[in-house]
């Protein structure tokens, strides 16, 4: 019976999306909820994942063409390839039950243990057609592909579904891919340090009985007993011991001996610490290593499960060359970040990601669409850092995350958008004004992959521990990659930390469409004149940080800018927080 695939709700305010890429073709079969095609809208990129198990029979909506929510893009047949699926020889497209081409083994199919099936070239005949396509997932927005670095299993292994089957790297991420099934791995279709695309087909695995069907390499002539699950190890090994391609010595319980054999000379040995503990290195972040001299036994990784990544080694490397330089004299010490890696990008044309085009076009649309202005103030933030001091270590056993100084900012702001109902509002195509009644503040984050505005929604409602919580919560999801539309969603005034890299104040370009947005510069302490109580005019070392409020003229004023960061200023200059840190 025919399923439909419609195009989900992405988000409060989108209401269409262009389709980018299908994951499938028309005949390939699809598994529920496996990622069937990807999305872009004006919020985020996303991949939209099947409904139903079947096969994909009508594609009607083409890649690059736009629709609303709710439209139908394609239609999945379940009852076809569920039919197909039994009988041996049903590959992706063919739901018939016929046995396919004259191949070498179709008729054996039903029996665990047909004559060798042909090296690899001959990928439809018998195991590969009755198994499970091991592909390759969608790994970010902008990644088109990944390098296999190194298969877990060997073919003949058997494997368990979501057991991790091979480890890829992309330009993004380094990643394991998960077994989709438990079974045999029949076939391995793309090596170690080749390349392969998004929905590639990378190996095949087989239902568990049907497992001796796989040692590829052998002249075996005769096959093992079908008992003992180990079979599929190379001919000359009778042993249950599941020989894979290196020499491991023994079916030690722990996973640590399928480490990669590249055939390098010493380094070869290099990572069995790393993986011993689980954390593979792929070739790039260990020839990264090799050229600045870092030993990845003491390295830290950052990556998905302790994953060492390049950042891990490049800052592994400059920590080395600060430490070289701490037995001289403060001074020099100061001047090791100057000796930074060169970036690997030095002379390359690479393809412009999808994030950082949707990043552009935004921009460009909010600056052609918006007379932008900017308005700076200075606020003395002494109290604000003495309440933190007092308040962090009492505030995180508490409340369990830390108090850093965004959230008294973010307070001060909303406040403040309540009674400037012009900076939290929206021009409308038909010459009206939408002034919102609520204050849901986005807050620009650097990522890996560009720049992301995950909103805090009722921000003018919230606690500082609320909003503690709330921005540690979806800087938490920015790391991990696991940001949904709706955490992007429905913003009506923006935050963007410039100082957080040492900026002391940034002239932003609006969030469009919305009219404001608010920059924090750093804190930085210096000398300033204040008026004492006792003393008068005197100079104290204060903390003082600029203020920036970037806004829409067609609809701000210079004046309304003014007053809304004047009472920005006055509320955390007050420093009357007191209440909500328990003190």
């Amino acid at each position: 019976m025919p399923v439909s695939v419609t195009l989900p709700a992405l988000g409060e305010s989108v209401t269409e999306g262009t389709v980018t890429r299908w994951l499938k073709a028309e005949g390939e079969r699809v598994e529920a909820d496996e990622p069937l095609l990807e999305v872009s809208t004006d919020k985020v990129d996303t991949e939209i994942p099947a409904p139903a198990a079947g096969v994909l029979t009508n594609i009607r909506v083409a890649e690059d063409e736009t629709v609303e929510v709710g439209a139908e893009l394609a239609t999945i047949d379940d009852g076809t390839g569920a039919a197909a699926a039994p009988a041996a020889p049903a590959a992706e497209p063919a739901p018939a039950a016929e046995p396919a081409p004259a191949a070498p083994a179709p008729a054996q199919a039903e029996a665990p243990a047909p004559a060798a099936p042909a090296p690899a070239a001959p990928a439809p005949s018998g195991g590969a057609a009755s198994g499970t396509d091991v592909v390759l997932p969608a790994l970010g927005e902008s990644v088109t592909e990944g390098t296999v670095t190194r298969w877990l299993k060997a073919v003949g292994e058997s494997v368990e579904a979501d057991e991790p089957l091979l480890e890829v790297s992309t330009d993004k991420v380094d990643t394991e891919i998960p077994a989709p099934v438990s079974g045999t791995l029949l076939e391995i279709t793309v090596g170690e340090d080749e390349v392969a695309e998004v929905g590639g087909k990378l190996g095949v695995i087989g239902a568990a009985d049907a497992a001796p069907a796989a040692p590829a390499p052998a002249p075996a002539a005769a096959p093992a007993p079908a008992a003992p699950e180990p079979a599929p190890a190379p001919a000359p090994a009778p042993a249950p011991a599941p020989a894979a391609q290196a020499p491991a010595p023994a079916p030690a319980p722990a996973p640590a001996a399928p480490a990669p054999a590249p055939a390098a000379p010493a380094p070869a040995q290099a990572p069995a610490a790393p993986a011993a503990e689980g954390a593979y290195v792929t070739p790039l972040v260990r020839k990264l290593a090799s050229e600045n001299g870092v030993d990845l036994n003491t390295v830290t990784g950052s990556g998905v499960g302790g994953r060492i990544r390049k950042q891990d080694v490049l800052a592994a490397a400059e920590a080395a060359k600060a430490a070289a330089a701490a037995p001289a004299p403060a001074a020099p010490a100061a001047k090791a970040p100057a000796a930074q890696a060169p970036s690997p990008l030095r002379g390359q044309t690479v393809k412009l990601t999808r994030i950082r085009k949707v990043i552009a076009q935004n921009m460009m649309k909010a600056l052609h669409n918006q007379a932008q202005l900017s308005t700076v103030v200075e606020v003395d933030v002494t109290r604000i850092m003495k309440l933190r001091a007092r308040a962090k270590e009492s505030f995180l056993a508490r409340e369990g995350v830390k108090l850093s100084p965004m959230p008294f900012f973010v307070k001060a702001a909303a406040e403040a958008l309540k009674v400037h109902p012009a900076v939290n509002a929206k021009l409308n195509d038909d010459d009206t004004v939408t002034y919102h009644d609520v204050e849901n503040i986005g807050i620009a984050v650097d990522s890996d992959k560009g720049l992301m505005v995950p909103v805090i929604k009722g921000a003018g409602d919230l606690s500082i521990a609320g909003i503690a919580k709330k921005t540690a919560e979806l800087a938490g999801k920015v790391r991990s990659g696991k940001l949904s539309p709706d955490d992007m969603s429905g913003g009506t005034f923006t935050i963007s930390n410039t100082g957080s890299r040492g900026a002391l104040f940034d002239t932003i370009i609006v969030n469009y469409p919305q009219v404001a947005e608010l920059g924090i510069g750093a804190t930085v302490r210096r000398p300033v004149v204040i008026d004492h109580p006792e003393l008068g005019e005197t100079i104290a070392v204060r903390d003082m940080v600029y203020l920036t409020l970037s806004y829409d003229h067609q609809l701000v004023d210079g004046a309304d800018a003014a007053r809304y960061l004047t009472d920005v200023k006055a509320r955390l200059e007050a420093g009357e927080f007191e209440g909500e840190l328990g003190l």
